[in-house]
């Protein structure tokens, strides 16, 4: 799915402004500085949109979009942080994925791998057995961690499986056969990469899942793996719970120490949406402005209705719209915990 856009201008003015609207002023700045929140990118090119999410107060200060391939055309390579992602073993066999990531900017430091292993290619998955994805991980993404590849250090995830049962299992097969193949290293990792759709409690019970998995079982990491939610959603409910449920999890997770960046999957117009999404999940309503969730995503100073400037471009990415189905069907349980 492709990306979004970050236009910066600030205006200084010499009016004296309300304390209500200064202490808002400084509580969004603040949130914006230290924000964990970033936005999966699945395909809105409406330029209104992509300006709002991206203005110099928001607290959205990250990106991917399923690929190496950063959306320079919607957002300036200077302004948000993109973090590619080396989706399945066909990127580990074109030889311009590492072209492409090695002239990435210098400020984008991490690296994700392979997206769902354990779904299918026509869910957005990867479809990659565990012992498959052991080898091209430790042949193929390391390098870049080592710097051997992609012109520095990256910082790298394991593969990000789908928040179920199937997943976890996937995981433990995948560092099983880690360890067959190099003893010593296994596969390093740097980050964990989670996806999760469904209910906050869920949410919350897959995230100790995988720190336990990752940090609690094993004594010989002496510094404990953060977590990136780079996939969330509750799918197929109301606006109301949907809010509801978002008003749990954030909370959560920017209080929550091993959790170090989160996205929403839902930056789009609620007629954008799909089925098995359901419009509930949208940060758009139809005409562009916020929905009541995505003021609630933006944070202080943003309200529901609110629009971007600039003009919508063109349309004709509504292919993309049908990719996010597939990615979306990829979390191939949705639990209501």
């Amino acid at each position: 799915m492709p990306g979004s856009q970050r236009h910066r201008h600030k205006r200084h003015s010499r009016q004296i402004l309300p304390f209500a609207s200064l202490l808002a002023f400084f509580t969004t700045t603040a949130l914006a500085q230290d924000s964990k929140r970033g936005f999966a990118f699945n395909g809105d090119t409406h330029v209104s949109d992509n300006s709002l999410l991206t203005t110099s107060n928001s607290p959205l200060k990250w990106y991917y979009n399923w690929s190496p391939y950063p959306n320079s055309n919607l957002v300036a390579l200077n302004t948000l942080e993109f973090i590619p992602m080396i989706h399945g073993i066909d990127a580990t066999q074109d030889s311009r994925t590492e072209t492409v990531i090695k002239n990435i900017p210098q400020s984008s430091t991490h690296l994700l791998s392979f997206n769902e292993p354990d779904g299918s290619q026509g869910s957005g998955g990867s479809a990659i057995s565990p012992e498959d994805a052991a080898k091209a991980y430790i042949d193929y993404v390391v390098p870049f961690r080592t710097g051997e590849k992609g012109g520095r250090k990256w910082k790298i995830s394991h593969p990000s499986t789908t928040g179920s049962p199937n997943g976890l299992n996937w995981l433990r097969d995948f560092n099983t056969s880690c360890y067959e193949i190099d003893s010593q290293n296994g596969c390093p990792i740097d980050f964990i990469a989670a996806h999760w759709y469904g209910a906050f409690g869920g949410l919350a019970a897959w995230l100790g899942s995988l720190d336990e998995f990752y940090n609690t079982n094993d004594s010989s990491r002496e510094v404990p793996l953060k977590i990136w939610v780079t996939e969330m959603a509750l799918p197929q409910q109301s606006a109301e719970n949907t809010v509801q449920m978002m008003n749990q999890t954030l909370p959560y997770l920017d209080k929550e120490q091993y959790v170090e960046r989160y996205a929403w999957f839902g930056a789009f117009r609620t007629n954008d949406a799909n089925e098995w999404t359901g419009d509930g999940v949208a940060l758009f309503d139809d005409d562009g402005g916020l929905t009541a969730l995505g003021a609630l995503y933006m944070g202080g100073g943003f309200q529901e209705g609110q629009k971007g400037q600039g003009e919508d471009a063109a349309a004709g990415l509504s292919v993309s719209v049908g990719l996010m189905v597939a990615l979306c069907l990829c979390s191939a349980v949705f639990t209501a915990l």
